[in-house]
């Protein structure tokens, strides 16, 4: 089988801290070595609430889109993720899969790649900081360039800052604080 290079976000404003690690370590012992942007914190979007920690990771898999879905959906309902409630609300852990290969188009239900890579900085930033010179499937630019281009509108609207963070052993992390 052949592995597939997939680009993850990770979300969480409910005791961020150990979520996000649980999740890290958890990530990499189902998919080995992975590499990971710095941590973020971040006002919410579309509600109020407590800041979130927000990154990016890159895997490589050999999981189908469904596998993978239900794997890192089962990741999050190990951390606490309450299902049904409010789009925008508090979580535990969100994991939202980013970029699958270089599809684009809805697979499953799933949009990729997923749109808020080119409007919300706390995806788009970790992105550029990780996978700078990897090509947006679908603008075809890299992360790199659609951050350079789109930075200012994008923070005009939305505030995040880089935090220190206590990285589990073995998490490649790319310019850390």
């Amino acid at each position: 089988m052949s592995k597939h290079l997939v680009f993850l976000s990770l979300g969480s404003n409910i005791n961020r801290n150990r979520n996000i690690k649980r999740c890290l370590i958890k990530l990499q012992d189902v998919f080995g070595s992975i590499e990971s942007s710095p941590v973020y914190e971040s006002e919410p979007v579309g509600f109020k609430g407590k800041h979130f920690y927000n990154l990016t990771v890159k895997i490589s898999t050999e999981m189908s889109l469904i596998e993978l879905t239900k794997s890192l959906k089962s990741i999050e309902d190990e951390n606490g993720r309450v299902r049904g409630g409010e789009r925008f609300s508090s979580r535990t852990l969100d994991i939202d899969i980013l970029t699958y290969d270089d599809l684009c188009g809805v697979y499953d239900s799933i949009e990729l790649p997923r749109p808020e890579i080119s409007f919300n900085a706390f995806v788009l930033l970790p992105m550029a900081d990780l996978a700078a010179k990897h090509i947006e499937p679908k603008s075809g630019l890299s992360y790199e360039d659609l951050w350079s281009e789109r930075k200012h509108d994008i923070l005009a609207k939305q505030k995040l800052w880089p935090v220190k963070f206590e990285w589990p052993q073995g998490v490649k992390a790319s310019n850390s604080v």
